[in-house]
């Protein structure tokens, strides 16, 4: 044994709280991030899908009665990250197609752009997860925890950038005219 580690209970529950409100922090910078780059019922379905990675994660590791240490907060807060990357990727292209398909129901502009986004999102996972595989099984006890937590998020962020985020956006009743760009905007395209 190299070294020996104790934290007490009152830098414990401190390191707790810390990495709660971290990852309370992190949801609403998002929140306002996304409002800014998109519009607000996104970052809405964006916030949702987050929370919903972030409960699934941590009640896994409730359920299993797996060992929940600053490791796996950490691994907690890459989820968010992680599942937000694949979120904005499915509503960037939500986006593009209420401009170019304004004649189409919003439910069916919604289906073509996860149809399109699909394989991207899937081989972006599968190609995550083999690595996370590999660090699951030959990383050693260390970072046995932090890629367990990495897996299941990883699972459940491409679950919900698909089906929550994006079906949020429709019980929002977003629309093609939510989207389309102001006057101001559409000179501006124009001039060469």
């Amino acid at each position: 044994m190299r070294r020996v580690e104790f934290v007490g209970p009152q830098v414990g529950e401190e390191l707790r709280d810390d990495g709660g409100l971290a990852v309370v922090y992190a949801l609403i910078g998002i929140l306002i991030y996304v409002a800014f780059r998109f519009e607000y019922r996104f970052a809405l379905g964006s916030v949702v899908a987050l929370i919903h990675d972030v409960i699934l994660t941590i009640g896994f590791f409730s359920v299993t009665q797996a060992a929940f240490d600053l490791t796996v907060l950490a691994a907690v807060l890459a989820v968010i990250g992680y599942s937000l990357n694949d979120t904005i990727v499915v509503f960037d292209r939500i986006r593009e197609n209420f401009r170019k398909l304004r004649k189409e129901e919003s439910i069916d502009v919604v289906n073509i752009s996860i149809n399109q986004t699909l394989a991207r999102t899937l081989m972006t996972s599968i190609t995550t997860l083999l690595v996370l595989f590999a660090l699951f099984f030959v990383g050693g006890e260390v970072i046995h925890s932090f890629a367990l937590a990495l897996i299941v998020g990883v699972l459940v962020g491409t679950y919900s950038s698909i089906y929550v985020a994006s079906a949020t956006l429709i019980l929002l009743n977003v629309s093609a005219v939510d989207l389309l760009p102001d006057e101001k905007e559409e000179v501006l395209d124009d001039l060469p």
